[in-house]
């Protein structure tokens, strides 16, 4: 199984089945530089690397990494990537202390049996919203804790679509990971407020329209959401 074109300029190109068993969803975005959103746990760089070629770009033009949160399925292959690309890259800071230091618990490293060397993060973000600009495009990081401390979201509004990239929306909450359900309660308030047509999510794949989105969001606030 090959990449998956999403839209113009989007792309999804690693998942449990099209890379590696372990890896969460891996989003490429094309504007005219490439962004990579997260980047799986560190197996499947090679495999991830090909389907990038048989989209007909170049790792190399990697400019940007961005990790939405600090878990080992997300942030796994962020060195490699960094390392064949010389990309920076972008996480809040909550989570960004975590992955520097290499704690193989709070990344859940230990889970997936990964060995998960400390990983230095080129900018983090601090606020409860940053905006960043590439080739004049917009794009939105949003602080949306509760899955972790430092999650983040981060949408576009790309060939009149506003595309929503959702770490994960679904869970799991586990308290000691940092997990927090007020904090994820608002936070998904905050993301239904966006009405995005399109919803990137962590594990769950590529959902659509609005609608779906609404309702995929609202059913995990019916079961989780405290108010």
């Amino acid at each position: 199984m090959g990449p998956k074109k999403i839209m113009d300029n989007l792309y999804l190109i690693g998942d449990s089945e099209i890379s590696d068993p372990k890896d969460c969803t891996v989003f490429l975005l094309d504007l005219d530089e490439l962004i990579l959103i997260d980047t799986g746990a560190g197996r499947s760089v090679d495999r991830m690397v090909a389907h990038i070629k048989q989209l007909g770009l170049q790792t190399a033009k990697i400019s940007t990494i961005i990790l939405t949160h600090c878990h080992i399925d997300h942030v796994g292959g962020a060195l490699e990537f960094k390392e064949r690309s010389d990309a920076r890259i972008i996480m809040h800071a909550l989570d960004a202390e975590i992955v520097e230091r290499g704690d193989r618990t709070m990344t859940g490293a230990f889970w997936y049996g990964i060995h998960f060397k400390p990983l230095l993060i080129d900018l983090k973000l601090q606020k409860e919203e940053e905006r960043l600009i590439f080739n004049g495009q917009e794009v939105v990081c949003l602080h949306t804790p509760g899955h972790s401390p430092g999650s983040i979201s981060v949408y576009l509004d790309l060939n009149g679509k506003r595309v929503l990239f959702g770490q994960d929306l679904h869970g799991p909450f586990i308290k000691e990971f940092g997990a927090n359900m007020q904090d994820w309660t608002r936070s998904m308030h905050k993301l239904l407020d966006l009405k995005a047509d399109i919803l990137c999510e962590g594990h769950f794949g590529v959902i659509q329209p609005n609608s779906a989105v609404t309702e995929y969001i609202q059913q995990y606030l019916d079961e989780y959401g405290e108010n």
